[in-house]
């Protein structure tokens, strides 16, 4: 009798090469993006070794100074290092929380407009601040909240504030990290609304139907169909937010602090632009971003195994 056994199947490298062969247009697409990718984000990596360098740009790179972690331990030994960091993490936590929760519910509210033209006027009118840039939106905050802007006019003509002692709100440090969430919230919150929207889209309508059919109202069919319906793409987005707690930005704490609220509004970039690079101490910038680089990386995969372990959605 004949062998009739089935062919087996190829397995490890020459599976990995027979994959590689009928998807070679998306391998010759992805060319491109690969080189990109390896110039711009993997070969300026070679400079994180200025961090363990007393680095002097007149000098050849045999020439430098190495130093090991000189550099490290003055940051941590450092009470503006400190400083700055918590006022990341503040700002960061906060626009976390904050972007989260008002996207979510601004997405919940028009997912149930049913007049399309309505609709549509508050999706341009949410979307429009997040194409103004910072230094625009940070002029108009900056006169919203000047003694003779409307929110004290506001405060006066209801009783809260006596005319003359109109509060000067970027003037007073404690309110700077409430004042950058809602200026964030007010910048994106449209444009986040976006992609829970298109998630929405992928639900099953006969859910709600049903949902309808056994007497759920609104309420009950957002809080038991659509954000069940969503909850993948908001763990993602958790997951991939959590990776970036350390870049809570630049240009809006750049263009709304000033020297009365420095101990709040002073973050990792400020600290990084103005004692490192504008004194000339290169090393130490380095550092610095090599820190929140690499704290990012580690809370990013914290993250998604934490997600893995709940069984959740994950990014990888």
């Amino acid at each position: 009798m004949p062998d009739l056994a089935l062919p087996k199947k190829p397995t490890g490298l020459k599976r990995f090469a027979l994959k590689l062969v009928h998807q070679r247009m998306l391998v010759l697409m992805s060319v491109p993006f690969l080189v990109w990718l390896f110039i711009f984000k993997y070969m300026p990596l070679w400079g994180w070794t200025i961090a363990f360098q007393d680095y002097k740009p007149a000098k050849d790179f045999k020439d430098q100074e190495w130093v090991g972690f000189r550099h490290f331990e003055f940051l941590f030994q450092d009470e503006r290092f400190i400083r700055v960091l918590r006022n990341t993490l503040a700002m960061s936590g906060i626009n976390l929380v904050l972007g989260f929760v008002t996207a979510i519910i601004l997405a919940l509210l028009l997912n149930e407009v049913r007049r399309i033209a309505f609709k549509r006027v508050v999706q341009t009118v949410s979307y429009l601040p997040h194409f103004i840039s910072w230094v625009v939106a940070a002029s108009i905050v900056q006169t919203t909240l000047s003694p003779d802007g409307i929110i004290n006019e506001l405060l006066i003509r209801f009783g809260f504030v006596e005319k003359g002692n109109e509060i000067l709100f970027l003037g007073i440090p404690e309110y700077f990290w409430g004042i950058f969430g809602a200026s964030s919230v007010w910048k994106d919150v449209g444009w986040n609304t976006i992609v829970y929207l298109a998630a929405m889209t992928m639900i099953d309508p006969a859910q709600y139907e049903a949902a309808e059919m056994d007497g759920a109202g609104r309420i009950k069919r957002m809080w038991y169909i659509t954000l069940p319906g969503i909850k993948p793409v908001i763990v993602v987005l958790l997951i991939m937010n959590i990776g970036y707690l350390l870049e809570s930005g630049f240009e809006p704490q750049y263009l709304l602090g000033n020297g009365m609220n420095i101990d709040y509004s002073e973050n990792l970039d400020i600290f990084v632009l103005k004692y490192g690079i504008a004194q000339g101490n290169f090393s130490l910038s380095i550092a610095a971003g090599m820190f929140k680089t690499i704290i990012s990386f580690i809370l990013l995969f914290a993250a998604n195994n934490i997600a893995k372990r709940m069984g959740e959605s994950r990014l990888f």
